[in-house]
């Protein structure tokens, strides 16, 4: 399995305003379509104003098939709007679990 974190930095104070938005309605856009969501996480502290999603694949391929998809949709599109402007950066990352991770089972 590779997993995919995304990690997004929002503008301060911007987190209950980007959570509300994504669980009424980008979530049941996203989750049909990139399948596996491994986890789903805002920081306490640490780096403040980030939230993280990790989305599982089986493969790149997969992966590559699942986004191109997302960025296809209109739900998805028309969403976009409602979350964009909450965010300052974005940082994605392919992690690879070692041999004795729960999810290399998967």
């Amino acid at each position: 399995m590779i997993v995919e974190e995304r990690i997004y930095t929002l503008h301060p104070g911007k987190v209950p305003v980007y959570m509300k938005n994504y669980q009424a309605k980008g979530l049941a856009i996203q989750e049909p379509i990139l399948g596996n969501l491994v986890g789903w996480y805002y920081t306490d502290f640490g780096p403040q104003n980030q939230i993280i999603h990790m989305w599982g694949y089986d493969s790149y391929a997969e992966r590559d098939r699942r986004r191109a998809e997302l960025g296809k949709s209109a739900a998805w599109k028309a969403f976009l709007p409602k979350i964009l402007p909450l965010i300052l950066r974005q940082e994605n990352k392919s992690l690879i679990p070692a041999p004795w991770s729960p999810t290399a089972k998967s």
